[in-house]
């Protein structure tokens, strides 16, 4: 179904938000609740690497009067780096997309176990403490292990959690499959949908993706960047407010929401109006959902 005609928007939009259907702690309904108590007048729900909450979320929304954007954060990997894309307003019965996010969880899942295995070897933890933390049928990930090793009381949040045992350093870490950044975009406009790059100048210039790359992603169809996130850095986010320029790419703002998961509130970076309406102009996909 092609996205609707663009609406003017009153704003704010944040459209980075996650539920327990992946790494979040509240339900979609709640995400979108705690969105309309912060102001927000326009919001995506974008879970890692599935759809399972777009009807809840956009349920409340309507209810609170905002618009909701159906939306995904696509898990992918780019050499060494861990490269996110959110993708929005695509068709979620695409089945190219959908087989590859089905690859992606299974494998997230085989992955969670072998780092439990891992880590119980000198902690008492075993998978049933994960399957505890996780809400039925959500993705796997890493932020649950972390909720297990809290409920256990072996570390007192997520953060001590991924800055001590589940850092790679530590040796507990596995890697999971990824597919590769233009492959993540062609899949999400493919399937009618605006690919954007989650935060990504998130620290240093060798976690930044090349310029040559990032020029490969447009020529695939990239719609734009999260610019405006916490985890950007100044010097990174000048250098892609340039490039965006340069190529008119859409550039966006949002919290990456994650409930008691993280200290991101919504609203604390968003995206202007005109901004949105672009991404909904371009979608073909799927359409907003409007109160």
């Amino acid at each position: 179904m092609a996205a609707s005609a663009p609406r003017r928007f009153v704003g704010p939009a944040d459209l980075h938000l996650h539920s327990n259907q992946s790494d979040g702690t509240e339900s979609p309904a709640e995400v979108v609740r705690q969105a309309a108590a912060h102001g927000l007048r326009t919001v995506a729900l974008t879970d890692h690497d599935r759809t399972t909450g777009w009807d809840e979320a956009a349920e409340a929304a309507a209810s609170l009067g905002l618009t909701f954007l159906p939306g995904m954060e696509l898990s992918a990997k780019h050499e060494w780096r861990s490269v996110h894309v959110l993708g929005y307003l695509f068709d979620p019965s695409d089945s190219a997309l959908r087989a590859e996010t089905e690859r992606i969880r299974g494998d997230r899942i085989g992955r969670a176990e072998r780092i439990v295995r891992n880590i119980g070897r000198d902690y008492d933890l075993v998978w049933e403490d994960v399957v505890a933390q996780t809400a039925p049928d959500a993705t796997v990930g890493r932020p649950h292990i972390a909720d297990a090793l809290v409920a256990r009381g072996i570390v007192r949040d997520r953060t001590e959690a991924f800055d001590g045992i589940l850092h790679p350093r530590e040796g507990y870490y596995e890697p999971h499959y990824a597919p590769d950044p233009l492959t993540a975009v062609r899949l999400i406009t493919d399937a009618g949908g605006v690919a954007i790059i989650a935060h990504p100048v998130t620290a240093g210039r060798d976690r930044m993706m090349p310029v040559p790359f990032l020029e490969r992603l447009v020529d695939a169809g990239l719609g734009g960047f999260e610019i405006d996130h916490r985890e950007n850095t100044a010097a990174g986010k000048r250098m892609l407010r340039d490039f965006a320029a340069r190529h008119d790419l859409i550039v966006t703002g949002s919290s990456d929401y994650h409930g008691a998961g993280k200290p991101n509130r919504p609203g604390e970076n968003t995206t202007s109006d005109e901004m949105v309406e672009r991404l909904i102009a371009r979608a073909t996909g799927t359409a907003p959902r409007y109160p």
